[in-house]
């Protein structure tokens, strides 16, 4: 001991020495220096070794590692150190100088292996509690854990140079988890208690028990650390996960609705979340939340949608429905899967509106209502995914063309009903909003020929009849379906719209005219005359009737002929009696009102001026009115809500015996009284022709592409010429229509089949 403490008092001072003459020969230098600049001669100094190497004491590595021994096992054993760590820690530093730093790592191995045996015997012994069993374990590698950073401490000069220096050797640290691996843990009893007792923990905390966490985290992290962690615990842990997950999907799916069920799935999600974010390793995460996905979601995925998808969109469960996009977005295919369900299920709702005839009332309405549901839903629950969004338009195109042509009828009166004066439901920021999403569904829609032409009869009806609501919402419909369908689809319609401007300038000079030219009315005065200029190619086609005037009618119309031939020569007037509409004078009993009237209406009650009662048929040769159209129009007259005349026999339908008479006791709160006109739902006359005109201008279509086609081309064959006119037709046709077309021209001689192949068409110029 005195010799060891001599060999300490010898370093102190040869560092002495050293740094004495270190600071001697920097005081050298600066007198050097100085002298130089005086001109004076430096003094050279030499520093020597020592002549003899010290040597250590013959018994010093006995000694010394029998006192470290001692600290070890006294570390192990957690007893009290005999001698001070400075003094332990020095022993190693000369031993390692003094080259026995092998001999020094192999003994404390040694020393450390034997320890470490010493504790198998209390993990291999009966079974016990599995709990209390890892909680011996996690005290056992505590206790080693401890133990082997007091012993590093120690040794820790043997750890910074023999070790480091020795790329073969573990470290101290290191070489004490590699005993308690090979000696403890990967015994194949305590190993199978131990992952054993982890997956009886995680279980029973994935079943609702509470669990020490604390306990499992430890455990977990000795694993990590020993390098056992995926070799003998993640395996298994994922097969139990899988196993558990499987089973419980199994029976949720038949216990649960879906919506429970999601509720379930995402809820197992985070639980696993947690527990990666507590106790398992990180690199569990990608395997574990993989297993959790396909036992509970992509095992079940048809399951799911079949069983729910058409039920939460039904009640539209936005939660619900969001949950479910969540989910399946973490699975593979899950989405797809979703899409194609979310296709059929549009379709299938969708078809239920169109087809069926009963629905075609509140049809326009449904789908718009129904179209607000899907969008919102692939708003807020899809995230606005554009698959999804392609998807929804794909479906409503395809369901609203099941049923060809009646979609677009129904819209066009759709919006006539909107557009029309006294429709008070909606301001016009809401109309507005309305047309633009009435205006996504016309774009679904593949016969938008059908549709103008019920919008362009519709559109007639209210600028003549002036009943439109508003000319800036009528301009801006115009103005939607141009920047949509082009110039040519609204240019008709446009035209009418010029009609009645240029009407309303006609009618004022008309005016000045019979104020200028009074004696020509012949005394008839008391008749305001407003004529609507159409011009033929812009507006519908109207049956032409002729009906008797009164005298008084008759005069104006003439001296409106007279007036409008002098101003435009060469153009002709066709009147079209039908249009017309009055506003006539009354006197009751009751007190005085006006009746507003169609011309046919007017027709039939001026005939009482003359008369007190009439019968049908004198009604019928004195008007010349279309025997169907007189029946509506006595029918609203006399058994309507406003009577103004009486029937006899009493009765709702108009027979030909039966005679009319002026009711002077009608009564009505109203001054203006409009008396509506009977009609007959749109007569099945006029829906048809409406229908077949449309048929005629599509015939018109085909030729018109067919000529131009083979123009361009001079011969093609069948198959090309088809396929080329299904890309230039904008309207849905069958090719065997396209077949009777090709047959109408060659028998006009706008082509002709080629001799040698009758499959092929040659153009005749």
């Amino acid at each position: 001991m005195k010799r060891s403490r001599n060999i300490s008092m010898m370093n102190e001072n040869v560092t002495s020495q050293k740094r004495a003459n270190f600071s001697s020969l920097n005081g050298i230098h600066k007198q050097s220096t100085a002298g130089s600049l005086k001109g004076g001669t430096g003094k050279k100094l030499t520093i020597k070794n020592f002549k003899d190497k010290p040597k250590l004491p013959d018994n010093y590595q006995e000694e010394t590692w029998c006192k470290l021994k001692e600290a070890v096992e006294a570390i192990q054993t957690s007893k009290p150190i005999q001698y001070s760590l400075e003094d332990l820690y020095k022993g190693v530093e000369n031993m390692c100088m003094d080259t026995m730093a092998s001999t020094v790592y192999k003994n404390l191995t040694s020393l450390t292996e034997v320890h470490v045996k010493s504790h198998i015997k209390l993990f291999v012994g009966e079974s016990t509690d599995k709990q209390i069993f890892l909680k011996k374990i996690n005290e056992c590698w505590q206790s080693h854990c401890r133990q082997m950073i007091m012993i590093r401490s120690i040794f820790l000069y043997l750890d910074r140079t023999f070790v480091l220096q020795n790329a073969s050797v573990s470290s101290i640290w290191d070489m004490g988890l590699d005993m308690f691996r090979q000696h403890i843990i990967l015994n194949n009893l305590v190993q199978s208690r131990i992952v054993d007792g982890l997956l009886m923990l995680i279980e029973k905390e994935r079943l609702g028990d509470s669990v020490d966490r604390l306990l499992l985290k430890s455990l977990l992290r000795m694993l990590c650390d020993l390098q056992l962690y995926s070799t003998i615990f993640e395996t298994k842990f994922l097969e139990a996960t899988e196993r558990l997950y499987a089973a419980e999907g199994q029976r949720l799916m038949q216990d649960q609705d879906v919506p429970e069920y999601l509720r379930h799935v995402d809820k197992r999600l985070i639980e696993e979340n947690e527990r990666l974010l507590h106790y398992l390793d990180s690199s569990t995460r990608i395997q574990l939340i993989h297993t959790v996905e396909k036992q509970l979601i992509s095992e079940h995925l048809s399951n799911i949608l079949q069983k729910g998808l058409d039920n939460i969109l039904n009640e539209n469960r936005i939660s619900d429905v969001s949950l479910l996009y969540t989910l399946f977005s973490r699975v593979k295919n899950g989405l797809a899967q979703l899409c194609n369900h979310f296709n059929n299920y549009i379709k299938k709702i969708g078809r239920t509106i169109v087809v069926e005839p009963e629905k075609d009332k509140t049809m326009v309405q449904e789908l718009l209502d129904f179209k607000d549901k899907m969008d919102n839903i692939v708003g807020t629950c899809f995230l606005k995914n554009e698959k999804f969004s392609n998807s929804l338009k794909e479906a409503f195109e395809h369901f609203i063309n099941l049923r060809p042509n009646k979609p677009a009828e129904l819209i066009a009166k759709f919006i006539d009903n909107k557009l029309r004066a006294g429709n008070k439901e909606a301001t016009e920021e809401e109309l507005e909003r309305l047309l633009d999403k009435i205006m996504v569904l016309f774009r679904f829609i593949h016969g938008k020929d059908v549709f103008e032409a019920f919008y362009k009869k519709d559109l007639a009806k209210r600028l003549l009849v002036g009943k439109s609501a508003s000319v800036d919402a009528e301009k801006s419909m115009l103005s939607k379906l141009k920047q949509e369908c082009g110039g040519g689809f609204t240019s008709k319609l446009e035209g009418m719209f010029k009609d009645m401007e240029l009407s309303k300038d006609i009618n004022v000079s008309f005016k000045q005219y019979i104020n200028a030219n009074t004696s020509r009315l012949q005394g008839a005065t008391g008749v305001d005359l407003t004529v609507s200029i159409l011009t033929m190619g812009y507006w519908p086609t109207y049956p032409n009737m002729e009906v008797n005037l009164p005298s008084v009618m008759a005069i104006y119309q003439h001296q409106f002929n007279t007036f409008y031939h002098g101003k435009y020569n060469g153009r002709k007037l066709q009147w079209q009696p039908t249009l017309g509409h009055c506003v006539l004078k009354a006197f009751f009993n009751q007190g005085n009102k006006e009746l507003q009237v169609s011309l046919f209406q007017a027709l039939s009650l001026l005939l009482f001026n003359e008369a007190d009662e009439i019968n049908y048929e004198d009604i019928r040769s004195q008007t010349s009115i279309e025997d169907g159209e007189l029946r509506r129009t006595l029918q609203s007259l006399a058994c309507g809500k406003a009577r103004v005349l009486l029937k006899t026999p009493k009765g709702r339908e108009i027979e030909d015996g039966d005679v009319f008479s002026f009711n002077a006791d009608f009564m009505n709160k109203l001054f203006r009284i409009k008396i509506n006109q009977i009609q007959m739902k749109e007569t099945m006359e006029e829906q048809k022709a409406t229908e077949e005109r449309v048929f005629q201008d599509r015939q018109y279509q085909i030729d018109a592409a067919i000529v131009r086609i083979m123009k361009m081309r001079k011969s093609l064959s069948h198959t090309l010429l088809i396929s080329e006119l299904y890309n230039q037709l904008k309207f849905p046709v069958k090719p065997a229509d396209l077949k009777k077309r090709i047959e109408s021209l060659i028998d006009r001689d706008y082509m002709e089949r080629d001799k040698e192949n009758t499959n092929n068409y040659n153009y005749m110029a």
